[in-house]
């Protein structure tokens, strides 16, 4: 048995020392050069390989240094920065423009307005409209500012005073409304009407005359209460080129003053007789016709004005 035990030490001895060299043999097998490695080493490029390739990195370089140098001169032209592009600047509220700005499209938006103490000017070579649309994009204002003319479109038109408190003027389709305490006209010819006006007061300024006319029709002059023409400082001239009618289909026309004088009435003439009266009579008493005409006899110690009254039949 000990005999076996030793013969089976040695197996293992030997067995060992063939494993070690097997090791040290598959060791030194991977530094010897193989047959063909060094043919499939990559070597170094010449030739018009390398010219080309050296080509390419300098016109990739160039290519990147143009795009950087366009890039920086961009920034630097529209003066790029984080609060926006040159003079356009980006902020919470909306965008700022300073200076002149020049839109070729139509501009959306919901209010402009001016920097400071500065005016707010909108220029185009033929003429700005501003419209107002509603959410379905229906129009429901225009204002157009022309050359020509300067046209409002919209339901109700409104002018109100600095403060936007109260309203100056309004004008719809069925009237025009002022709510000023004083409408001024001071042009030389006046202010001119086509239709009706109504108003309260009709008053000059001071020291400057106050005419009323109609130079081709009829001027008329109506109230349900009355009508008051007066000249508190001057006088009241009332004249018409052909006929004056004064008229009052219920009440009186009263004519209350110091001196009444009606000039260029007409002298009656006798009824038998086409001559008129004699031209010296100084004192003359006024008769009146039936149709209302008002015209002159000589005074005697009693009327004549039923002896002068051939007049009337020419009435």
């Amino acid at each position: 048995m000990r005999r076996n035990m030793e013969n089976s030490a040695t197996l293992d001895i030997e067995t060992l020392k063939i494993t070690q060299e097997h090791f040290i043999l598959a060791s030194q097998s991977l530094h010897l050069p193989r047959p063909g490695c060094e043919a499939a080493r990559a070597g170094p490029v010449f030739g018009w390989r390398k010219r080309g390739l050296y080509f390419f990195l300098l016109l990739l370089l160039v290519t990147m240094i143009v795009n950087l140098a366009l890039t920086v001169w961009i920034i630097k032209v529209m003066n790029f920065s984080t609060d926006g592009m040159g003079s356009l600047k980006l902020n919470q509220d909306g965008i700022r423009v300073d200076g002149v700005s020049e839109f070729l499209s139509p501009l959306y938006v919901k209010e402009i307005q001016s920097s400071g103490e500065g005016l707010l000017v909108l220029r185009s070579e033929k003429n700005v409209t501003l419209n107002a649309r509603n959410d379905q994009g229906q129009l429901m204002g225009q204002l157009t500012v022309g050359a020509e003319a300067v046209d409002a479109q919209c339901q109700r038109l409104e002018v109100r005073s600095s403060d936007g408190g109260r309203l100056l003027f309004t004008a719809e389709e069925e009237e025009v409304v002022m709510t000023t305490e004083k409408f001024t006209v001071t042009g030389s010819e006046g202010a001119v009407f086509g239709h009706s006006v109504e108003t309260p007061l009709i008053l000059a300024k001071s020291a400057e005359d106050l005419k009323l006319e109609s130079p081709t029709r009829t001027l008329t002059m109506e109230a349900p209460r009355g009508v008051e023409v007066s000249a508190s400082q001057g006088t009241l001239q009332i004249s018409g080129r052909k006929d004056l009618q004064l008229e009052s289909s219920e009440g009186e026309i009263l004519l209350d003053a110091s001196t009444i004088q009606l000039g260029n009435l007409p002298l009656g003439t006798y009824a038998k007789s086409t001559s008129q009266a004699s031209h010296e009579q100084t004192v003359y008493e006024v008769c009146v016709c039936p149709s209302g005409k008002v015209y002159l006899s000589p005074a005697q110690s009693s009327s004549t004005c039923q002896a002068m009254n051939n007049i009337c039949l020419w009435s």
